[in-house]
């Protein structure tokens, strides 16, 4: 049984006994019906909480405090349409829609294709064991997954940054086994995330002041980054300041709810692990990566995994790693490892690290910082044997093995060139015809369609702030844009205080857009929708899908990917659903039985365009606690 919350948003819904005046207008033999709403049961203002939501058949629960906020703008100024005649649709279908039941408690933390007890029958070797392996089509469930009894809605940020309720992530663990490292803390009914680390034991920011003495973190040249094995991404959360955006990743291990921390933060990351697949990412994507003390063995596997590191970063981006066997002289007894053994560790990554054609920028006391070349020029002329005689594709990176070559970077025509073409510093980089673009190396899209897509955005978002009247106020932190495209949502959102993980759909080739997303400074990850994304439940706040159910709908039930929406979607979060009116109401009958609220209203440039927006909130329910 699970629980209802009384402080959820109010949304103006269409009653089903209203008066209706229709009339016709003929335009060159095509009829078009309008339905003009006449006297709204409603209209006398927001209802209370009790009208709006129905209760799921247990005692009606007090309002906290934090949870009292309305996803969707009210204003008269936007009127949900009535498609119901216009579009041959029945829109209230007689046919009762299937209501989903709350899952156990025990689910409250799934995560379908990173669970580890069907990660326990694949091969250790490698950590196969702890990557993707998701659900078959018997295993998906069919029920919605519940929030923790005690749910709290999210600290807003900056707050967020250093807190967040422990009733939401109630695991302890990290702040035993890393109580001297100050990774977090657990005080009262808060986590308190001091900015603590394994090798920043002054803090994140320190740590982050000393990487900027030795290359230029300042100077809008670094943008893009990449903290591999990254605990609760502190290093990410405090370099968001300078202007820098990290894609935090660790996987599901044995210390709990890394990640999930991370993201409760409002910190980008993702559940992820450096195995025997290309991390999810397209080649030549971050202009920084970093590793302190990740527990990656970077001089096995014929260095491996320097490689893909390699292949993810861009030409003259950095490579820092701290930890051993950096400094192993001075920390060698602590690791309670031989200096023979760290010695012979370091000396295999300097050597795969020239093999790479990396320049080692500098060694300062626990920091080694290396440089990737510009070009492969250099490397071709020296007849590197390393060098991919017949690579896949560099950007395929969904369930792709990893390569043991270097990928090889684009052809340039002197030394001094950048492969793929120079960036513009952050923030113009954001707005800059990405060098993908400008060479055309994207079938069908070209400098006119950027622009015309940047203009697009700017005037989505100016109406999504009208529909959604708490976009602006920083109720929204963590957003994911479904179907990103261009990445023109997070483009848009700059001014804002949020984040975009901008997800392009896999196997969408030639249409792969990624990698102009991170050449305009932004950061993202494929996904194929038919699977799980890889994060845990109650992770974003506002997740946009413009055409994204169109998409998969022939692919697979996507009943499944609406669920999968509600896992990662955090009481009272919103969904922007753009699509035809047809789509949108198959979405609406299903999200009906989710307990989400919905509206379909008009297209940003009115009401003649046959694409549609269904605004839909998650209510607020929780589980019912434990009877002892």
């Amino acid at each position: 049984m699970a629980k209802d919350h009384s402080g959820s948003p109010k949304l103006y819904q269409l009653e089903s006994k209203r008066k209706r005046v229709t009339w016709i207008v003929g335009v060159s033999g095509l009829c078009i019906f309008f339905y003009v709403l006449g006297a709204w049961q409603n209209d006398r203002g927001p209802r209370q909480p009790a009208e709006v939501y129905t209760r799921v058949g247990c005692e009606p629960s007090t309002m906290s405090s934090s949870s009292s906020s309305s996803g969707i703008s009210s204003s008269s100024s936007v009127v949900s349409m009535d498609f119901e005649s216009h579009h041959q649709l029945v829109v209230n279908n007689t046919k009762s829609s299937e209501n989903f039941s709350p899952c156990a408690l025990s689910y409250s933390e799934y995560t379908p294709c990173q669970e580890p007890q069907r990660g326990r029958k694949f091969d250790r070797n490698m950590l196969k064991y702890r990557e993707r392996h998701c659900p078959n089509k018997e295993e998906l469930l069919r029920c919605l997954i519940p929030a923790p009894p005690n749910y709290k809605i999210p600290f807003k940020w900056p707050q967020s940054r250093d807190y967040a309720w422990f009733a939401n992530i109630p695991h302890k663990e990290l702040s035993i086994e890393k109580a001297v490292q100050n990774w977090v803390q657990v005080e009262g009914d808060r986590l308190r995330f001091p900015g603590g680390g394994t090798m920043f034991p002054h803090g994140a920011d320190a740590y982050i002041d000393d990487i900027s003495e030795l290359i230029p973190l300042t100077s809008g040249t670094i943008r893009t980054a990449i903290d591999t094995g990254c605990g609760v991404a502190s290093w990410g959360a405090y370099l968001l300041k300078r202007d820098i955006i990290a894609m935090s990743f660790a996987p599901r291990d044995t210390h709990e709810a890394q990640v999930w921390f991370a993201l409760e933060r409002g910190v980008p990351a993702m559940i992820g692990v450096m195995g025997s697949q290309r991390l999810p990412y397209p080649a030549r994507a971050f202009d920084m990566a970093h590793c302190s003390r990740c527990l990656i063995p970077w001089s096995k596997y014929d260095g491996l995994y320097l490689i893909e590191v390699d292949r993810v970063l861009r030409p003259g981006g950095y490579w820092i790693l701290s930890g051993p066997p950096i400094r192993w002289k001075t920390y060698w007894r602590g690791w309670e490892r031989t200096k023979e053994d760290l010695k012979k560790e370091q000396d295999a990554i300097e050597e795969t690290a020239r093999q790479l054609c990396w320049k080692k920028v500098i060694e300062k006391g626990d920091l080694s910082v290396w440089q990737k070349p510009l070009n492969h020029m250099k490397c071709i002329k020296n007849k590197s044997p390393y060098i991919c005689k017949s690579p896949n594709n560099a950007d395929a990176a969904w369930y792709q093995n990893m390569e043991a070559c270097i990928t090889p970077l684009p052809e340039v025509t002197n030394s001094d060139e950048v492969a793929g073409g120079a960036l513009e510093k952050w923030p113009e980089r954001a707005f800059a015809v990405p060098p993908r673009i400008s060479s055309g190396s994207i079938p069908s899209i070209t400098i006119e369609k950027f622009k015309e897509d940047n203009k697009v955005w700017s005037e989505r978002v100016t109406y999504y702030k009208r529909l959604i009247g708490l976009l602006p106020q920083g109720r929204y932190r963590n957003v994911m844009d479904a179907n990103a495209y261009l990445g023109g949502l997070a483009a848009a959102l700059t001014k804002y205080p949020v984040w975009v993980m901008n997800v392009v759909p896999a196997k969408n080739e030639p249409g792969d857009t990624l990698g102009v997303i991170y050449e305009r400074g932004f950061i993202g990850t494929y996904n194929d929708w038919c699977e799980a994304f890889s994060t845990y439940p109650r992770t974003y706040d506002l997740i946009h899908a413009g055409g994204l159910i169109s998409l998969y709908q022939d692919r697979c039930d996507i009943t499944y990917i609406l669920l999968e929406m509600d896992r990662i979607l955090r009481p009272e979060g919103t969904v922007v659903f753009r699509d035809v009116v047809e789509v949108l109401v198959k979405i609406k009958s299903i999200t009906d039985g989710m307990r989400w609220q919905s509206r379909i209203v008009d297209h940003e440039s009115g009401p003649f365009n046959p694409e549609k927006i269904l605004i839909a909130v998650k209510t607020y329910w929780t589980a019912e606690p434990k009877r002892e």
